[in-house]
């Protein structure tokens, strides 16, 4: 039976339309956690974070981008499940030289970010933010640079995101030294006022070690890959026993490398030293100048204040006195403490270091002893 014409004219109307379109969208049901994640799912995030766990690519990955650039940085991706922040991926943000502006870095950044979060996203990957990584050397990781993009990060990310420290002296080793950090409340307290001058780090209680909070890390792998790798640390089986199956030349001795010089370490200290003795020397005379700016409005307050009480006024108050004498701030702490942090970090990585090189150096005194007999 064919429509009639009204029919066909109803059908185009906007109500028609609506009600046809409202119907399907009506019947569509988001699908429930299911019981048995719904105590892991954290979806207020009220579960505090405990550890983090790195995915054996991440670590890959943030190792590669150590070797080629000695200023590393790159964002983490993942999900927090039951206290554990699980960064599954990661990728590296670009390098830009510092000719370019810092508007221009920012938006480039951003456009860079928003680009690769979309393309995890079309490949059903993580695309939640958790945190950066960051890489180091001999320990030296507190700068502002750092402080500012964790700050930042604490107040957008979900549990305050976290970022991991790689030390690429430690690599060069042998050693994977991958640490986790994010700020702590006391210092967060302080950075949200601007303010780092004395009575700010004494009611806050803060140093230069209680910048960060340090978090466990451990390393996760998939059991394909766990599988991979325990089948390559097997020997092989030679199929002949035979003398011709082995090699005729001798087997070179191994020997641990006696690296004794520890100037790389001397010269950060000493550049540490020198940073905090500068930064020092700054704060002193700035405090010289307060004092002395200080003195010179006590002096004129009291000048005033013998005028008012011949006038018979009240002498001026507080509030009146900060209005008619602005005296310049106190210069602020932050770098300071972050100079001495970086010091410490430098004075602990050298302390590792030179007890690596102390049992080398006692491994070798019997034979050097047995030489000399």
């Amino acid at each position: 039976m064919a429509t009639s014409m009204a029919a066909a004219i109803a059908a185009t109307m906007p109500e028609r339309q609506a009600a046809q379109t409202a119907a399907p969208t009506a019947a569509v049901v988001h699908e429930a956690i299911p019981a048995s994640m719904a105590k892991l799912m954290d979806v207020e995030a009220e579960i505090p974070l405990t550890t983090v766990e790195l995915d054996g690519l991440v670590v890959m990955k943030i190792m590669k981008h150590s070797q080629e650039s000695s200023n590393a940085n790159g964002l983490l991706v993942g999900i927090d499940l039951d206290g554990t922040l699980n960064v599954t991926n990661s990728f590296a943000m670009p390098n830009l030289t510092d000719d370019d502006d810092k508007s221009g870095k920012a938006a480039a950044n951003a456009r860079y970010q928003v680009a690769m979060l979309r393309q995890l996203n079309e490949v059903q990957g993580d695309d939640s933010v958790v945190g950066f990584y960051q890489s180091c050397t001999l320990g030296g990781f507190l700068r502002q640079s750092l402080i500012e993009q964790q700050a930042l990060h604490q107040e957008r990310l979900r549990h305050g995101g976290v970022v991991v420290v790689h030390d690429i002296s430690g690599a060069t080793r042998g050693v994977a030294s991958f640490r986790a950090f994010r700020l702590s409340e006391a210092f967060r307290k302080a950075h949200k006022t601007k303010k780092f001058d004395t009575a700010s780090l004494i009611s806050n209680q803060l140093t230069f070690s209680a910048i960060m909070e340090e978090f466990p890390v451990t390393v996760h792998n998939t059991s394909l890959l766990s599988t991979f790798l325990s089948n390559l640390s097997l020997p092989t089986q030679p199929n002949s026993l035979s003398p011709s199956a082995f090699p005729s030349a001798p087997i070179e001795p191994s020997f641990l490398p006696l690296d004794l010089n520890p100037s790389t370490h001397i010269e950060r200290l000493v550049d540490a030293a020198d940073a905090v003795k500068a930064e020092e020397s700054n704060l002193a005379y700035h405090a010289r100048q307060h004092a002395r700016e200080r003195a010179r409005a006590e002096t004129k307050r009291t000048e005033e204040d013998a005028q008012r009480t011949n006038q018979g006024l009240p002498p001026l108050t507080d509030e009146e006195f900060a209005r008619m004498f602005r005296l310049p701030p106190e210069p602020s702490r932050l770098e300071s403490m972050l100079l001495l942090g970086q010091l410490d970090s430098h004075a602990k990585s050298a302390a590792v270091a030179s007890s690596a090189e102390m049992v080398k150096m006692y491994l070798a005194r019997p034979e050097a002893l047995k030489g000399l007999a």
